[in-house]
């Protein structure tokens, strides 16, 4: 039950995600840095989907999935279309990892050790989505805002 929740909530951020990309009028404008904050719309994106694709996709999925964190905050000027595409893989990646997650590994400890204690993996898939719902938050803001 559980898994199918957390599906659909970042099936529903991730395609939020995807459509506020989409919406920059100037696709420079995704890299802007302006009034005090410190990530882009593009970089957040990055971040974004190479969290969930590490996290979920690699850590819980087995995919092969190489993160480069560096980047995520570093690479300038990725096009929209890069962008969308990661997205869109993202989501596909979550899936598939979601729909074949049992219920009841819900309840043992996530296979990494994040934020120097143990977790449950529930605890961190949800703390997955609220981080999803505030870098959301914090790139419409800055669409807006540019």
């Amino acid at each position: 039950m559980l898994t199918k929740t957390l599906q659909s909530l970042f099936n529903r951020d991730l395609l939020k995600l995807k459509a506020e990309i989409e919406l920059y009028k100037n696709e420079a404008d995704l890299w802007k840095i302006s009034g005090g904050v410190s990530n882009s719309a593009g970089n957040l994106c990055l971040h974004l989907t190479g969290n969930l694709q590490h996290f979920i996709g690699k850590e819980l999925g087995g995919t092969d999935f190489m993160r480069n964190r560096e980047f995520e905050f570093s690479a300038k000027n990725v096009c929209r279309e890069s962008l969308v595409s990661h997205i869109e893989n993202t989501r596909e990646i979550v899936n598939k990892t979601l729909e074949n997650l049992d219920e009841n590994s819900l309840e043992k400890d996530f296979p990494v050790l994040i934020f120097k204690e143990k977790m449950s993996t529930e605890f961190f898939l949800i703390h997955l989505a609220t981080h999803l719902a505030y870098h959301l938050g914090q790139i419409n803001y800055h669409r807006r805002m540019i």
